[in-house]
């Protein structure tokens, strides 16, 4: 990872050592305790999306095979996928809460981030048998029977829009990329129900068959729109990418206007898990400055102005500087 920047971690003088610890310390384990905070709300959310979710998926696919609906069943394949991704997101959560350990010094965070990258795969799979399916119909079209097609896609709608109402005042979807990626599932569903309900008021009205594959590939497509942004975040995450939200230049920029910092350099910025951002740097100072007034005001410029509180500065000065680094 990119902590590697900071390995020597030395400094020009034992006492800044001691501080920049101690000011790191306190830093982190404020921004740990939000952070666990924030799992308790989003496990809650899962679990009660996850019931509804498994509920419907059993009622929609029996709905399916009864009703002959291609939009019923694929929904409910959905749900499935849903369901398994739901219940990662949890297993995720539930590990990203085991504390650190010698061997694993940033605990077990960046679970979040493969359960947000498996999901993101699995809508693609989903979307990609869909459209497969769908393929198949356009070629011979099936009788559907569309009165009980909708009511059941609209059981179905109702359910997950409780999941995702539940998704959303429970947890964090707007900045945790693990629960974003399992709301996506459950939205994906809606449209599906949504999709479901269309395809029958038009087969019901017209006898026009064609509209169940059409629908589903237009499902399809909207599911797959999701699935991009979920999987490109996450590849982004674990490639150590500096988080989309912070300007790695106005970072530079800023450190370099402190008084008496000479230089700035190696500076990283990436994201251990969502609402955890992390960033290392070396900053080359004049020889006669006070060390720790400067490392005082770089990490309380990162905290205030970027929101990154998991910081680790090391000081130089133009007599002592450390050697040139790989990346």
């Amino acid at each position: 990872m990119s902590t590697k920047k900071s390995d020597s971690h030395s400094s020009c003088d034992h006492d800044h050592t001691n501080t920049h610890t101690h000011d790191h310390d306190h830093d982190h384990s404020h921004g740990l305790h939000h952070h666990h905070g924030d799992i308790e709300g989003n496990r809650k959310g899962l679990i009660i999306a996850l019931i509804i979710t498994a509920t419907i998926m059993v009622l929609e696919f029996f709905g399916g095979l009864i009703t002959n609906s291609l939009a019923l069943l694929s929904d409910s394949g959905h749900m499935l996928s849903d369901a398994s991704s739901l219940l990662f997101s949890l297993i995720a959560f539930w590990f990203a809460a085991k504390a650190s350990s010698p061997k694993r010094t940033y605990g077990f965070h960046r679970i979040e981030i493969l359960a947000a990258l498996l999901n993101g795969a699995t809508l693609f799979f989903v979307a990609g048998i869909i459209i497969v399916e769908a393929f198949k119909r356009f070629v011979e079209p099936p009788t559907v029977a569309s009165g009980s097609m909708i009511l059941i896609a609209c059981i179905g709608l109702l359910a997950n829009l409780l999941s995702a109402y539940f998704l959303m005042r429970k947890g964090d979807v707007k900045n945790n990329i693990n629960m974003r990626s399992a709301y996506l599932h459950v939205i994906g569903d809606a449209l599906g129900s949504v999709g479901a309900i269309v395809a029958g008021l038009i087969m019901l009205a017209f006898k026009w068959y064609y509209a169940d594959p059409i629908i589903s590939v237009i499902v399809a497509l909207l599911i797959l729109r999701g699935a991009w942004g979920v999987l490109k975040q996450s590849v982004h995450i674990l490639m150590e990418g500096t988080p989309y939200h912070i300007d790695q230049a106005k970072v530079l920029e800023s450190l370099g206007q402190i008084p008496h910092v000479l230089e700035v350099h190696d500076l990283h910025i990436w994201t251990i898990t969502s609402n955890l951002e992390a960033l290392s740097c070396h900053l080359v100072i004049e020889e006669h400055a006070d060390q720790q007034a400067v490392l005082q005001q770089a990490l309380a410029l990162i905290a205030n102005k970027f929101a990154i509180e998991h910081s680790t500065i090391q000081i130089e000065t133009p007599s002592f500087s450390h050697e040139p680094l790989k990346v």
